[in-house]
């Protein structure tokens, strides 16, 4: 677990665009938060760092959205689901295991059919007494290749800038 503050909607921008200059396609970022918590607000950053120039948007009912750069970005809102099942009616196996990179909003909710190696980004809001709202944001790793891409992450002195 590799833990990150931001105190603004640009820090956590920020740390996901940086996140998306590692990626090379082929990955699952599963973003877990209450409502409010930033997880659009990330999926923004990794989808300009993919080199993607159009709106991004939370598909909270149309489920899926797809933006087209350097990587395909597939953006899932799996928070309207009936049940973990309905996932497979989206054929979500052509997304999650193409060659694109797939972020999954509310992804605990579908934990069964997420694949073995993925990344697991949970975003809380809180509140720190000397600079007011804050994220805490936690990178967990799952398989070593998301393990090694967070280091790196880490080891990013531009992480500040």
């Amino acid at each position: 677990m590799y833990k990150f503050e931001t105190f603004s909607k640009e820090e956590t921008f920020n740390l996901a665009y940086k996140l998306a200059e590692k990626l090379k396609g082929g990955e699952l970022i599963a973003l877990e938060g209450d409502l409010g918590a930033g997880k659009t607000v990330f999926v923004k950053g990794l989808a300009q760092g993919l080199g993607i120039d159009e709106p991004v948007t939370s598909p909270t009912f149309s489920l899926i959205h797809e933006y087209e750069g350097r990587i395909s970005l597939f953006h899932f809102d799996v928070y309207r689901l009936g049940s973990p099942e309905e996932i497979e009616e989206l054929g979500y196996e052509e997304y999650f295991y193409g060659p694109g990179v797939t972020a999954v909003e509310w992804s605990d909710l579908i934990t069964s059919h997420l694949p073995q190696e993925y990344l697991t980004v949970k975003i809380n809001r809180s509140y720190c007494q000397t600079r007011g709202d804050m994220r805490i944001i936690t990178l967990v790793p799952q398989g070593a290749y998301f393990e090694n891409m967070v280091k790196e992450l880490v080891a990013d002195d531009s992480l500040g800038d």
